[in-house]
């Protein structure tokens, strides 16, 4: 399929003014299509009414754990449909997610845990689990530790057992919205401890507002978008999952990266949209069945790493339109993107090669100089963002956020051509 082919339905999200949570798009998307997939993943498969039940419950047994409004819920454990409902029944029930790698050593996730001051850790982490006492000792604000999955963790209560004893109880309030604090990522940047970049409900759903404005829309309702992306990057939490929360539409997860897997899952979920880094890309196209998964995809697209011309023309043989974006925690994340429409107006024009593309709509970039000063066309300078899905500052006090005008230096390297078109050339040193 041509890049002058893709589109969506005329069925298209509401004006963003309409969506204050994320509680509201799950609900929304539940009366519209209550049996229409939302969450596949592996042998669990969830109706949009189902999620919605999931979510409440999952929000109903952490109200029950006594936390209060604010409290912050560290979730350590690999993509999942149960992640999923752990996000969103946070959210719901009034609290901040801070998303941690599974992969964390402990002295990793013990920095995340004191520094964020979580109140509860869900974890699948060995190292964690087998920790639990002397953990809960160092961290006496570390109320409640609880496993992602019963893998042997002794008394420790898992995510299951705290919904089952809740009972039938159902927690439907909205949650958080607007400013409010929704995700505490953690970044490394370039040096030092990990930031938690404080990312209120207005800035991701800003930034999914966005995208939505895009000609034509990334998405529609009747898509199934595969994220074999981890949930506790942004890009996959947001760019992904929250995209496809967004629109409405189904998202087929897989939790454990594999190339031969998740072509099958292209071709046995019949996926139209992928969205993946440049090594899945790469892992994909040395396959030799990588031709006929992605036959029905209408278009992918690539982020958080560069991603090589070799990469675009070899889908484009697939027939697939392969296209790149940037961004970064800070800016819930994407800041721009390849989509460009084609000049006949009937879908996007062609990727150029290198190029991650323009601002989204609502979004502004610039590149300055040393001295502050933009750069004429074609000039190196430092990529600066404004725009309404900023972060808030870093945890705990917003230090290091927007300056007095609401610009964000990136401290990444760029040139612009004469369309507007940018290229990411390093990191300032």
């Amino acid at each position: 399929m041509t890049a002058a082919e893709h589109g969506g339905s005329a069925d298209q999200p509401a004006p963003a003014d309409e969506i204050g949570s994320f509680s509201q798009l799950v609900r929304r998307a539940a009366e519209l299509r209550p049996d229409q997939a939302a969450v596949i993943e592996g042998g669990t498969r969830w109706s949009w009414g189902q999620l919605a039940d999931a979510v409440a419950r999952v929000a109903a047994a952490l109200v029950q754990l006594g936390l209060r409004r604010d409290d912050r819920i560290a979730i350590q454990a690999p993509t999942s449909a149960q992640y999923v409902a752990l996000y969103l029944g946070a959210l719901q029930a009034d609290l901040v997610v801070v998303p941690v790698n599974p992969a964390y050593t402990l002295p990793e996730l013990e920095y995340i845990v004191q520094d964020s001051q979580a109140r509860v850790l869900i974890t699948s982490s060995v190292a964690a689990i087998e920790a639990a006492s002397e953990l809960r000792q160092r961290h006496p604000g570390l109320a409640h530790i609880v496993l992602a999955a019963r893998t042997g963790g002794g008394e420790l209560p898992t995510v299951d057992e705290l919904i089952e004893g809740a009972g039938e109880q159902r927690h439907d309030q909205p949650g958080r919205t607007g400013d409010d604090l929704a995700v505490l990522l953690y970044t490394s940047g370039t040096s030092g401890r990990p930031k938690g970049a404080m990312l209120p409900v207005r800035a991701l759903l800003a930034n999914l507002a966005q995208l939505a404005q895009l000609s034509p829309p990334p998405l529609s309702p009747d898509d199934r978008i595969l994220l074999p992306l981890p949930l506790f990057h942004i890009f996959g939490l947001n760019a992904g999952l929250g995209m496809a929360l967004y629109f409405g539409a189904t998202v087929v997860l897989t939790g454990r990266f594999d190339a031969t897997e998740t072509l099958q899952a292209i071709r046995d979920e019949r996926v139209t949209v992928v969205v993946g880094a440049p090594l899945e890309f790469a892992l994909w196209a040395g396959r030799p069945e990588a031709a006929e998964s992605f036959r029905g995809v209408r278009y992918a697209l690539s982020g958080s790493a560069p991603l090589s011309a070799e990469l675009v023309s070899a889908y484009a043989e697939f027939g697939v339109s392969l296209f790149e974006g940037y961004g970064l925690t800070e800016a819930a994340p994407v800041v721009t993107v390849n989509l460009v429409p084609a000049e006949a107006g009937n879908g996007w024009a062609e990727p150029k090669p290198g190029s991650v593309g323009r601002p989204l709509p609502g979004v502004q970039v610039r590149l300055v100089d040393t001295d502050d000063e933009e750069v004429e066309v074609g000039d190196l300078g430092v990529l600066e963002v404004r725009g309404p899905n900023l972060f808030l500052g870093y945890w705990p006090d917003g230090a290091g956020g927007p300056d007095a005008d609401g610009w964000f230096e990136t401290g990444d390297l760029a040139v612009a051509d004469d369309d507007g078109d940018l290229y990411l050339v390093g990191r300032r040193g």
